[in-house]
């Protein structure tokens, strides 16, 4: 579930920040695409963590 809300939250924010910049579409679908996989690994990462703490 944090690998799933970190993509779309990522996704979010990427986009957000591409118009934030005057971005055309093409950058706002990049800048989303590489937040997106960049808060994901954070997730994935974080998941691992919790998961070996409470083993």
């Amino acid at each position: 579930m944090i690998v799933i809300a970190g993509a779309i939250g990522g996704a979010v924010i990427g986009g957000m920040t591409a118009k934030r910049r005057k971005g055309n579409t093409a950058d706002i679908a990049q800048y989303a695409t590489g937040y997106g996989i960049a808060f994901a690994l954070l997730g994935l990462i974080a998941t691992i963590v919790i998961e070996k703490a409470l083993v």
